[in-house]
């Protein structure tokens, strides 16, 4: 499988209460990108885990699911002080673009019509390519909540997002199969990022947060 994984220390899109534990007692697995959300920690908490994280070597992902200017522009501040390597969620605003344009950080906004929490991502495939493409040359990359569209229609969506822009996508949220690893293997986005489903026991019911990311890694190797 070429597409990389985002493992998040998340559940229901919040970061959980023990993700220092968490990210330590899977640390050593072959997984390069780990990230939370900004919803559920203190910025104390953020700037240990993620200086734990890039101890580590990790590549590091603060997901933002807080949608005014304000809250977007203050959490790229943080994401750019604290160090993380990619920013993504928030919406598109022309002052956080602008603020991150000389940043060392990758930028990779929701787009269309997104609110909520959890993430929900309204309007047509139509409508939302079109929002896509249009922040071409204006971001690094594109984070789709393929599987929170209110349509409906999470394959055909992430197909003709990724098909429309050469921008790098992040497919966010609900891959809590096989099958839709298969579907995201298929379509082929730059990453995709997992939490809940580990958290869940998705993938080994029962099992805990370690054995059901071994067993996602497994199952990437084979697909």
């Amino acid at each position: 499988m070429k597409s990389n994984l985002i493992v998040m220390l998340t559940l229901n899109d919040v970061t959980v209460a023990d993700a220092r534990e968490v990210f330590l007692a899977s640390a050593d697995l072959p997984v390069t990108f780990w990230g939370f959300k900004n919803v559920g920690i203190t910025p104390d908490a953020t700037r240990e885990l993620v200086a734990l994280m890039k101890s580590h070597g990790k590549t590091t992902v603060l997901e933002v699911v807080t949608y005014n200017e304000a809250s977007c522009l203050e959490n790229a501040r943080m994401a750019v002080e604290l160090g993380f390597d990619y920013l993504t969620g928030t919406l598109f605003y022309p002052s956080v673009a602008e603020y991150l344009a000389d940043k060392p950080i990758r930028y990779f906004p929701f787009f269309g019509d997104v609110d909520g929490s959890p993430v929900t991502l309204r309007g047509s495939i139509d409508e939302i390519v079109a929002a896509a493409t249009a922040l071409e040359g204006r971001v690094h990359g594109l984070d789709l909540v393929a599987w929170r569209h209110a349509g409906g229609e999470p394959v055909a969506l992430a197909k003709a997002v990724v098909a429309a822009t050469d921008l790098p996508v992040i497919i966010a949220g609900s891959i809590s199969s096989r099958e839709r690893l298969e579907i995201v293997n298929e379509i082929n986005p730059f990453a995709f990022t997992m939490g809940s489903a580990l958290f869940e026991g998705r993938f080994l019911p029962g099992a805990d947060f370690r054995t059901n990311l071994q067993a996602v890694l497994a199952a990437m190797a084979d697909i």
